[in-house]
């Protein structure tokens, strides 16, 4: 549409306000690109800031940011109680702008990424979900609403208050001592784990960890054994590494031990979930974790233990992990903050080999560097006021009781399609589905009845029981109810796409 000021030269343009693309950034494009073309030529005057804001239909601002975004580029000379005009000599740099985008398959750019980058991309990763509100069954997702937001605000504020200045420089790389002494201290009462403080290191989550683990151990091609099905984020940092990956099947014991010595003897690293396989949730027993830790010594290859929420175990004290068994030789251990108190927090740890301090540090230092300051002091206080033991204990209350509440509303309104067992710890439950069901056309199915879930098939590339992994950890009461509501209609739904199978079978 062609729009007419006063004075000056006009715009034809549409905004279209539901693009995406800013409205200012519009009406920028659209000028540059008159200007460039020759359409609007150098000394012409253009509509003042009032009269495109009336008939475009847009705030004066609007108008105003495109206008000195164009001055700033050389293209408009704006004057204040002078008339805006095209500038009279545009900067040779100008002339070659093209007057608008190219088309989608002109001239486009030979370089791409890397071969390793695009079998990264080729792995599951977890929708990004910032902001949303909490979902069924949406899977390593704790009960934001139960963390004292008040007691840790209030530390955070009393920190920021007292915080030096050298506090706002950089940190070193293996994070705040204070924090790191209180790790080392639960650590060694709660989880089994002996270690000093000089042999933690903070980092942005249980994922740096693996990725920095990788990177310390591992040259490209060497042989890694990772747990089939597996967690697909040390999937994703074993590919980036350059890593041979060697699947390794899980039983009810746990990683299959003998399986892997046979195929990858010498394999460098093992990567593995003993006190709660990601995705089953079987525990690995105590005769392959001792195997598991001769083969490490024999070989003389590295474990890399991820923990990631055995602190909520409802029968009984938390099984002792891998690294207490072989406290300063074989095992990398990795704990997170992510699920213990809330995902945004961005923070977990390390426990080091002494034999390999140095080269965590060194690598460190060219990755991020350190982590946030701030948070570090604030979870330090949080955990020596007993605020995070408190939490736990609350917590795993609750995870309790919300898990009897999925396995009972499951066994009523999905079976036989569905069947699913508590388990004495976790955040997720696997629901195991009919023979002949296809889990990821079950978890298709869900997001159209706006349910979360991953199929067990997604963890693996061989061919598995079906099954669909579910989160219930962040989930109210009601929201449970719900979700289950709607995995049956998906379920019925998908029932439709198995031979032999009818959409209207009763539930």
């Amino acid at each position: 549409m062609a729009h007419r000021g006063s004075s000056g030269r006009t715009v034809a343009l549409e905004l279209e306000k539901r693009s995406g693309i800013a409205l200012h950034r519009q009406l920028y494009e659209a000028i540059r690109s008159r200007i460039v073309d020759g359409s609007f030529r150098g000394g012409a005057p253009i509509a003042s800031t009032r009269v495109l804001a009336r008939d475009l239909r847009v705030s004066r601002s609007t108008i105003s940011l495109a206008f000195e975004q164009l001055k700033a580029e050389g293209y408009l000379d704006c004057r204040r109680g002078a008339a805006t005009r095209v500038c009279a000599v545009l900067p040779d740099r100008f002339h070659s702008v093209p007057a608008s985008s190219p088309a989608p398959n002109a001239g486009v750019h030979r370089a791409v990424a890397s071969a390793r980058a695009a079998r990264v991309a080729a792995i599951p990763r977890s929708p990004d979900i910032t902001g949303s509100p909490p979902r069924a069954f949406r899977v390593a997702v704790p009960a934001v609403d139960t963390f004292p937001v008040d007691a840790w605000g209030r530390i955070l504020a009393r920190r920021w208050r007292r915080t030096p200045a050298r506090g706002l420089a950089y940190g070193g790389p293996f994070g705040h001592l204070p924090l790191r002494e209180a790790i080392a201290e639960y650590l060694a009462t709660g989880r089994g784990v002996r270690t000093t403080a000089d042999r933690i290191m903070i980092v942005n989550g249980s994922q740096e960890g693996i990725d920095l683990a990788c990177r310390v151990v591992l040259d490209p091609g060497d042989e890694a054994w990772l747990e089939d099905p597996g967690y697909f984020g040390a999937r994703g940092a074993l590919t980036a590494s350059g890593a041979s990956i060697v699947p390794v099947p899980v039983d009810a014991e746990g990683l299959v031990v003998a399986r892997g010595m046979r195929v990858a003897p010498a394999a460098r690293l093992a990567y593995v979930t003993p006190a709660r396989q990601m995705p089953l949730g079987v525990m690995l027993s105590p005769a392959r974790r001792l195997e598991l830790i001769a083969w490490a010594r024999g070989a003389g290859s590295w474990i890399l233990e991820d923990d990631y929420d055995s602190e909520f175990r409802y029968a009984g004290r938390p099984v002792a992990e891998l690294h207490g068994l072989d406290p300063d030789g074989s095992v990398i251990y990795i704990g997170s903050f992510s699920k213990v108190l809330f995902p945004g927090l961005r923070l977990g740890y390390v426990v080091i080999p002494s034999s390999l301090v140095d080269a965590f540090g060194a690598m460190r230092h060219f990755l991020d560097y350190s982590s946030h300051y701030l948070e570090q002091t604030v979870l330090a206080d949080f955990m020596a006021a007993g605020h995070f033991e408190r939490h736990i204990r609350r917590t795993r209350s609750v995870y309790f009781e919300r898990q009897q509440l999925l396995v009972n509303a499951v066994q009523r309104e999905l079976a036989p399609r569905m069947t699913i067992a508590p388990s004495d710890a976790g955040l997720s439950l696997v629901g195991w589905l009919a023979d002949g069901m296809d889990d990821a056309l079950a978890a298709r199915m869900a997001r159209r009845q706006m349910v979360d879930v991953w199929p067990v098939s997604a963890f693996s590339a061989r061919r598995l029981a079906p099954g669909l992994i579910l989160g219930y950890a962040g989930l109210s009461d009601p929201e449970i109810r719900d979700g289950v509501a709607r995995l049956s209609i998906a379920l019925r739904s998908t029932a439709g796409h198995i031979p032999g199978g009818c959409a209207c079978e009763s539930s």
